[in-house]
């Protein structure tokens, strides 16, 4: 009998557990079902798309579930430059066709705030915890802001708030609404690269073009994953796209930098013409058929929109004054340069596009065959900085033309600072070694003596550019003098005399002329600053007995009054006096021509016995022997054979 009870015990037992799987299993079902309804519902009956995933740092208070559905790639950032598309294994997100419904992926928040409970001693009424409330999320928001500074550079909290679809203010000239296009434009594929992007401005900027981009004209728009490790850009980018018409997402499996990133894109575009545009713009109606009018007329153009600006930190929009250029200085950066006396000589400039010796990176309409022809961006560049110089020089040089066009507009959104960090901080100067070598001929010496750094790599090591040079033979590209004495002849070209150029040494202070950054292109008062040794205090002192300063070589010193300040430098011969000076090896002076008085630098806080100089900087003085007014250039770089 015991044994027979025991046996009964165990069957039970075993029944049990047996009914416990089978209704965990029905609850499995069941859920599994709701959870399917809902996400077709989301499907059907979608919301305003916003970021799906938020990675910032979170209070105790604040509960983010994350999509963990897809891991991130396990791969290791290579920035060997692209050397074969076939090399890379690639992703792609086809678009639906017919389908115009998004799907929204929203991340859930519980914000757990402090209970209200009356019979606590001393607890706090509901008006004072409604403001301790509204304090602490203010103080929580400010620290979201800071964080997505931190993070990309811009104010992502702010971003969020804006729609994916907001229109901008319009800043056309009035006369760009009566301009005819041809009915037969070519049609273009919009390339956007993008790297760890914000979720509000990427999905921004793809909507912007898909919704001011006339259907007939827009080929696709072809986003091309950069190696991005953010999760937001996974699943849910490419779930996201594949409910957009009209968009393809491409991934590379490793780290391409800018200028490889859109040589990818540029080799899957199905269009006649391509648009490089960054992942963080915003287009104005009728951006894109001026664009590709010019390219139609001639198909070695290569045109650029006005760039306008977002705010990094209100989004708010800034138009920008036409006309502009771009232009670029002798240590090779590049920037827009205003140019109103355009406008002043020809009315009709309001309109018509004005040819730039350079263009910006932002938005750049070239056509795909000849894109290709002239070989695409330089594979040999790493990662991010200077490729828009490079293209630049190779365009002009080797047969195409540059151009702004007034009727198109796009925003670009700018940044408080990058928002990552360069592996390698040599990398940028190594880029522009680049250009040097093998675009600049002799001139790249004055390149040299204005980025030290830049001399420094080149002495330890060279860059290979032997098929970049093949590339320059085959097509037939002009020098670098022809450069600068057709396409950018207001490019001041430094004389460099030996021991009157370089860095303006004080023997009295031990430090050296500057001009705070700050202070504009227009010019200000100069200072005097610890020698920087990079280059960029440097100055020439020409044959005409002017001290060009900067990169740019655009400012010269000039006196207001006792001050000795910055101003643009004259553009008319002989120049005036006040602007010449002359050195006096043998002392060490420099001499204002004009009233016969001599250089003097005093730091801040210096002698109370001169007069008005306590806040430092450089003034005119009587000439004595004084330390303070001997002066020597320091030629930090002297380059033989570079």
């Amino acid at each position: 009998m015991r044994l027979w009870g025991r046996g009964t015990a165990v069957r039970r037992r075993m029944l049990c557990l047996w009914l416990l799987l089978l209704g965990f299993a029905l609850v499995t079902l069941a859920l599994s079902d709701f959870f399917n309804r809902d996400r077709e519902r989301s499907i059907q009956n979608p919301g305003p798309p916003r970021r799906p995933l938020q990675r910032i740092p979170i209070p105790p208070e604040l509960e983010v579930i994350v999509d963990s559905r897809d891991p991130a790639l396990e791969l290791g950032v290579d920035l060997t430059p692209l050397k074969s598309f076939q090399e890379d294994q690639l992703l792609f997100v086809p678009s639906t066709q017919g389908t115009k419904n998004t799907l929204q992926k929203k991340g859930s928040y519980k914000v757990l705030l402090p209970g209200k409970d009356a019979n606590v001693v001393g607890a706090p009424t509901h008006g004072e915890m409604g403001k301790a409330v509204r304090l602490h999320l203010e103080g929580f928001e400010k620290d979201m802001e800071l964080t997505a500074v931190q993070k990309y550079g811009f104010n992502e909290v702010v971003s969020e708030r804006i729609s994916l679809h907001r229109r901008l203010p319009e800043a056309r000239h009035p006369e760009c609404f009566g301009e005819q296009y041809s009915e037969s434009l070519p049609r273009a594929t919009v390339v956007i690269c993008f790297h760890d992007e914000a979720w509000s401005t990427l999905l921004r900027t793809v909507h912007s073009v898909l919704d001011t981009a006339p259907k007939q004209y827009l080929q696709e728009v072809l986003l091309v994953d950069d190696l991005s490790q953010q999760g937001h850009l996974k699943t849910v980018l490419s779930e996201y796209v594949s409910h957009l018409d009209g968009v393809r997402l491409i991934r590379s499996t490793r780290r391409l930098g800018v200028g490889a990133c859109r040589t990818l894109g540029a080799a899957r575009a199905a269009g006649e013409v391509l648009v490089f545009m960054d992942s963080h713009c915003e287009c104005h109606k009728g951006w894109l058929e001026p664009l590709l009018e010019r390219v139609a007329q001639d198909r070695t153009r290569v045109l650029s929109p006005i760039m306008d600006v977002i705010d990094w930190q209100t989004f708010q929009y800034n138009a920008t004054k036409w006309p502009v250029r771009g232009v670029f200085d002798w240590r090779l950066d590049f920037f827009w340069e205003s140019i109103p006396q355009l406008q002043e000589k020809d009315p009709e400039m309001a309109v018509r596009p004005v040819q730039s010796p350079a263009l910006g990176g932002g938005v750049v309409a070239i056509d795909r065959h000849f894109f290709q022809s002239l070989g695409a961006y330089d594979p040999g560049m790493l990662l991010w900085g200077a490729e828009e110089i490079e293209l630049s020089i190779r365009v002009w040089s080797c047969g195409g033309s540059m151009e702004v066009v007034p009727c198109s507009r796009v925003a670009h959104l700018g940044r408080h600072h990058l928002p990552y960090r360069f592996p390698d901080q040599d990398l940028l100067q190594r880029n522009k070694i680049r250009i040097a070598d093998t675009w600049m001929d002799a001139y790249r010496k004055i390149f040299y003596r204005r980025d030290t750094l830049a001399h420094f790599i080149r002495q330890s090591e060279s860059p290979n550019i032997t098929e970049r040079l093949r590339l320059k033979r085959s097509l037939g590209c002009r020098n670098f003098h022809w450069f600068l004495t057709t396409v950018y002849p207001q490019l001041y070209i430094p004389q460099d005399r030996p021991a009157q150029s370089g860095e303006l040494y004080s023997v009295g202070t031990g430090s050296c002329a500057d001009y705070p950054s700050g202070q504009g292109p227009q010019g200000g008062a100069m200072s005097v600053a610890p020698c920087s040794g990079t280059g960029s205090q440097h100055c020439d002192l020409n044959s005409e007995g002017e001290v060009r300063w900067g990169p740019m070589g655009a400012l010269c010193l000039d006196a207001k009054g006792e001050r000795v300040v910055l101003a643009p430098c004259p553009t008319h011969r002989p120049t005036a006096s006040r602007f010449q000076w002359k050195f006096i090896k043998l002392s060490g002076q420099l001499v204002h021509q004009q009233s016969q008085l001599c250089l003097e630098a005093v730091k801040e806080g210096g002698p109370r016995e001169v007069s008005n100089s306590a806040g430092g900087g450089l003034f005119l003085r009587q000439c004595t022997h004084h330390p303070r007014q001997q002066w020597h250039f320091e030629q930090l770089v002297a380059p033989k054979g570079t």
